[in-house]
Parts: C-alpha cells; structure tokens; sequence
C-alpha cells in the first residue's frame, strides 16, 4: 500500500547519522506490516536497512540476531551442530505460516517489536532467554528481556524514538533440549497457542514458555521438570483468566483450556514419553 502522507525517507549510514526523532516518524525495516494499512498519521521514514547491521553473529557467548535480519535468513543461518535448540529456530520461522514473500522482507526485530500475541519471533526469543540490546535517543544502550520487552498485545518497552538493534541468545539456552507446541483453529492459522519447554542438560532446570495463547510472553522457571499435578498448578495459579488473549483466532477460554495440554505433552516429551 502506498503512504501518501510520507514527505521524506531517510537512510543513514551510521548510528551518528541517525535524525532527531520527531513526532511522524517511523522506523523501517522489512515494512511488512508498515505498507499494510493506511498510516496517516506518518511522515518520515527512517531506514533501518542502511545501517547494514551483520544479521547473523555466531559467537562463542551465543548468536545475535540483527533487529533487520530477515526470516528467510535466520531460518537459512548454519549454527554450531552442539546447539540441539537450534531446530527451534525453523519450528518458529514456519509458525509464521507465510509465503516466501513475507520471509524475504519481514524482520525479526519487527515481529518482536509489533508485539502481537502470535509473533513466532517472541516466541523463540522468550523460550532461549533472548536479551534484547536498545538503542535510546540520548546515545545509550539499555538490554531487556524479551518477556519483559513485550508488555502486552501490540504493546512494548520501546520508548518514542528508541530502536531494537539486536536480540542475543546465550549459547547456555542454545544446549538445552527443547520441545514446542503450537496450535491454530486452522491448519494454516495463526497461532491460537505456542508453548515451549526446554530442559538444561546441566542441572536439569526446566522452563515453560507460553505465548499466542497469552497477550505477553509468560516463563515458568522449575528447579527441575515437575510433575504434572506441580505442571497444571503453575499454570492455573500464574496465569490469570483476564491474560488469555481473545480474537477471531481463538476464544480465551478456548486458550485457557488448551494452554495445560500442550504443556503436559511438553512435559512428557521432555521427561522421555513416560508419566512421571
């Protein structure tokens, strides 16, 4: 869609090249959602493209995803082959359920920053303790959770004219085994609930990591993998009724009901296909 209120693009090639930020303006990256819908109340654009941040870094302290880097590239990146979470990546990428068009321009730091409750990008970012790194309007840079970064539907931390630059996953939540879950009404719905559990080989910490049933991301930390009397507790006591997220994907009572059962089978999967 064209946005014809827009009167300037800017595209800077460098963090000190970076305009004042001004009400009417907006970042770009892929624009997926940007070129969707009508956006009156725009009139500059920032392109976050030409700041040509790498979009894949492996490192030993873990990878980081640039803000820009696509889908198509993320699910493309070649990873240490001790990173058994790493299939989780492509298990999120395909939950996007989108044509190779939306893989090729969409961002990673875009599904995350839109903030919508079935954004597959929270989801994966949320489940290997993602750290994101913050670009503030006075030169700083501030880290933050992905769960705490997503505050609600469409709702973030960002504050006006801040910028996601990246998302780091430590290379300890990238050895944990992991098992996912997701469910739509349609067999190529959004997602109505995502549910991720992974287990360290280390201590045995196991962690429960809903989204798209939640209108934010909700992690449930164990000491070790629970029972399922301790399971269906933590959901039920943590995770409010007025939480699940309700629209013509699913219903929040709908939510609620299937939330548990993807957790249970998590569980059992992680446990190794046997009642504990």
């Amino acid at each position: 869609m064209d946005l014809n209120t827009i009167t300037e693009v800017v595209r800077p090639r460098g963090r000190d090249a970076l305009p004042a930020w001004r009400d009417g303006d907006a970042w770009l990256a892929g624009g997926t959602w940007l070129f969707s819908e009508p956006q009156p109340h725009l009139k500059r654009l920032i392109d976050l493209a030409t700041l040509r941040w790498p979009a894949i870094e492996v490192s030993e302290r873990g990878l980081r995803i640039a803000a820009t880097c696509t889908i198509a590239a993320l699910e493309a990146a070649v990873l240490p082959v001790e990173w058994i979470a790493a299939p989780l990546i492509g298990q999120c990428c395909r939950a996007f359920v989108a044509s190779f068009k939306i893989w090729n321009t969409a961002t990673v730091g875009g599904n995350i920053c839109m903030a919508l409750p079935a954004g597959p990008m929270i989801s994966l970012a949320s489940a290997l303790d993602g750290i994101g790194a913050v670009w503030s309007r006075d030169g700083g840079v501030r880290q933050i959770a992905i769960t705490d970064f997503v505050t609600g539907s469409k709702t973030n931390a960002l504050k006006p004219g801040e910028i996601l630059r990246c998302i780091d996953l430590p290379t300890q939540a990238l050895l944990r085994r992991i098992a996912f879950r997701q469910i739509s009404l349609t067999p190529l719905g959004r997602s109505a609930a995502l549910v991720i559990g992974t287990l360290s080989p280390g201590d045995g910490a196991f962690t429960l990591t809903i989204t798209a049933a939640t209108k934010r991301p909700i992690k449930l930390a164990f000491a070790k993998l629970p029972d399922r009397p301790t399971l269906l507790d933590r959901i039920e006591h943590e995770i409010p009724a007025a939480l699940y997220h309700d629209d013509v994907h699913g219903a929040p009572r709908w939510r609620q009901h299937v939330t548990p059962v993807l957790a249970e089978e998590i569980r059992l999967e992680l446990f190794g296909g046997e009642a504990s």
